[in-house]
């Protein structure tokens, strides 16, 4: 019957140009640093107090981590490492090190997936098992949350504000694109740090060597500028 017969759909440019720019809003929203559709987000905090926290994504690695610790005990200085499932998993030796020198140790996922289009188990799955993983290391304190590079639209946000979780993000990131040296680092660094911001670092992996040479440059020079290190809890706590 011709009645039951239907159209085939088409697509208009105009139509194709509304599709093509929801999603390219949508995936603009996704990395945001400072917005979010759910839940409580922060990149850095407003004061007029000269207090910084230094923060570390992914590993642990042995690759970096235990030269890290020891460059931020012989500065005293304490830092928040973002730390993955399966490299804790891995590495629990090196996760129970950090707990021991009383760091701050943040959720930054089991398998450093972009938290996009996911299903809402996954994102709970992804969250717990690496929670589970952080606690294994004597770790007591709060656990944050920080996605992998950066991206999240509805299902995490979603599970973070239902667990009264914040997401940290960064308003200093002189090591996420490419491959800078240390000089670039430590300059870009001091450069885009202001009171209040949460400076985001990748210096675990074995490929992270720049990293990890511009970290006492980027932690004097910060001190010499008067700024004093704090953990993400405590920036938090300042707002």
């Amino acid at each position: 019957m011709k009645w039951l017969r239907r159209k085939p759909t088409i697509i208009t440019a105009a139509g194709l140009a509304v599709v093509l720019a929801a999603t390219v809003t949508l995936w603009n929203v996704s990395s945001a640093r400072t917005f979010q559709f759910f839940g409580d987000l922060v990149d850095r905090v407003e004061t007029i107090e000269k207090v910084v926290a230094l923060t570390f994504d992914d590993g642990p690695d042995p690759a970096g981590t235990q030269q890290v610790l020891d460059l931020l005990d012989a500065e005293q200085v304490p830092a928040t490492f973002f730390l993955m499932g399966r490299d804790l998993a891995k590495h629990p030796e090196l996760g129970r090190k950090i707990a021991d020198a009383k760091h701050e140790i943040g959720n930054h996922t089991y398998h450093h997936q972009r938290m996009v289009g996911v299903l809402p188990s996954t994102v709970a799955r992804e969250v717990e098992d690496t929670d589970a993983e952080i606690r294994k290391t004597g770790y007591s304190g709060d656990i944050h949350f920080r996605p992998p590079n950066g991206k999240k639209l509805f299902a995490l946000p979603h599970y973070l504000k239902e667990h009264n979780r914040t997401t940290v993000m960064w308003d200093v990131e002189p090591d996420s694109e490419g491959t800078p040296g240390a000089q670039q680092i430590v300059q870009e660094t001091l450069r885009d740090t202001r009171p209040g911001s949460i400076i985001l670092l990748h210096p675990m992996y074995a490929g992270r060597d720049q990293s990890r040479q511009a970290l006492k440059p980027i932690i004097t020079g910060l001190k010499e500028r008067g700024y004093r290190f704090v953990t993400v809890s405590a920036l938090l706590a300042a707002r």
